[in-house]
């Protein structure tokens, strides 16, 4: 394996080892400021798609390469959203913290990515694929994991906030 490969992957595993640890305390978790990192992410990846577009005419097929990659990204994100225990304190505030398996899917992500990227490198042309629809559906995708995953993690928290039952919720006594 090549040094610029090498590179990559170690700096993907100690993000993975951080990241695990990290999310093994409970944060506290506030709904009112939940919409925060979707409308972040969202204008700083829409700008990027603007600026750095090549193709400033895409087809319908682009398009609809598009809509799919938001329709996954955000069913994705919502069975994320789904895997986040929330915890109700005693005074009631909210406690979150994220499941392992949601991070196995945000490396799944990672690893597609990159494979996909080895693979469109030799074969893009034979199959009639422009690779800059392809990496703009990706990040399409994570605007729709991010901002679902949140949706999903305000409901869940609102109905927990009002008294309500949520079967992701653990009541601390």
């Amino acid at each position: 394996m090549s040094p610029e490969t090498m590179g990559p992957l170690i700096g993907i595993a100690v993000a993975v080892i951080i990241v695990l640890l990290r999310n093994r305390r409970k944060r506290t978790l506030r709904p009112h400021l939940l919409w925060v990192t979707p409308v972040l992410v969202t204008t700083l990846i829409g700008v990027g798609l603007w600026a750095n577009t090549q193709h400033p005419h895409f087809g319908p097929l682009a398009w609809l390469a598009f809509i799919v990659a938001l329709g996954l990204g955000g069913v994705a994100g919502w069975w994320r959203g789904k895997t986040i225990t929330i915890e109700k304190e005693p005074d009631g505030s909210l406690k979150a913290q994220a499941s392992p398996l949601g991070l196995i899917l945000v490396i799944g992500l990672f690893a597609a990515r990159a494979g996909l990227r080895e693979v469109m490198a030799a074969n893009a042309a034979a199959w009639h694929l422009d690779a800059v629809v392809v990496t703009d559906a990706f990040m399409i995708f994570a605007i729709g994991l991010i901002v679902m995953q949140r949706v999903e993690i305000y409901i869940r928290a609102r109905r927990i906030l009002a008294g309500g039952t949520d079967r992701h919720v653990e009541v601390a006594a």
